[in-house]
């Protein structure tokens, strides 16, 4: 049996999320465990006030399917955020949906460089807590940007006893952790859950330098860090690490 095949990863993001990920691996020969940290919970409301809009901003595939929840509109041009971001607004049947490949920077950038201020404002489908300054990247290139907070991420109240077990027994060779705030996330549970000396033989595959940090307390056998802060890079990360320890 190869290095690739013996291992099997914590993948921690919401199922919808998670499941393409656990595909990818398993076509690798790499098994998966599925935790979600992050559970989004759509809130109330009816459609929204889009006059005047000329594209919607979606910084993760939560807000689109929140939009997609409680809009049946699908006429605006997406800006999404990343490849993946783009796959949810795609599968939610909007007809032009870009993708920035990359984090919030890459976003503005991709918006700056393609878009008019005078055609109208840019609507972010958002949650309660987004990463970076997108609203003040846009402001001042003279955008009109608004905010329609459409879904609160709530963090899960503890690890489930698969995943417990499955550290403890050692039956685990990585965790993925897409975001600070899984990360910090992580890092509590496994504290509250006794489990930081089980993080001795894992590999934390992180998306960013950022979330690395979040976890750097834990005495992880290494902190893999992807090149980019996307979903090829985070599987070329943990194919690369496999391959170097093979």
């Amino acid at each position: 049996m190869n290095a690739a095949s013996a291992r099997r990863i914590l993948i921690t993001r919401p199922r919808e999320d998670a499941e393409p990920l656990a595909a990818l691996l398993a076509d690798h020969g790499i098994a998966s465990l599925i935790e979600p940290l992050m559970l989004a919970e759509i809130l109330a409301g009816g459609t929204l006030d889009l006059a005047g809009v000329q594209a919607l901003i979606a910084t993760s595939a939560n807000g689109v399917r929140a939009f997609a929840a409680r809009d049946p509109r699908r006429s605006l041009p997406v800006c999404c955020v990343g490849d993946a971001t783009a796959r949810a607004a795609r599968e939610a049947r909007f007809a032009e949906v870009t993708s920035a490949a990359g984090d919030v920077e890459a976003l503005a950038e991709m918006i700056l460089g393609r878009h008019d201020p005078a055609d109208g404002a840019f609507l972010h489908i958002a949650g309660t807590v987004t990463a970076g300054d997108l609203a003040g990247r846009l402001q001042a290139s003279g955008f009109a940007y608004r905010r329609a907070v459409l879904y609160e991420m709530r963090p899960a109240a503890a690890l489930s006893p698969e995943a417990c077990e499955a550290m403890a027994a050692e039956g685990l060779s990585g965790v993925t952790l897409y975001s600070p705030r899984t990360a910090a996330l992580f890092a509590d549970l496994v504290d509250a859950h006794r489990l930081a000396a089980a993080c001795r033989g894992l590999r934390a595959y992180c998306l960013s330098k950022a979330v690395a940090e979040k976890v750097a307390r834990l005495p992880f056998a290494a902190r893999v860090v992807a090149a980019r802060p996307d979903q090829p890079a985070m599987l070329a990360a943990i194919l690369d690490d496999a391959a170097v320890r093979s």
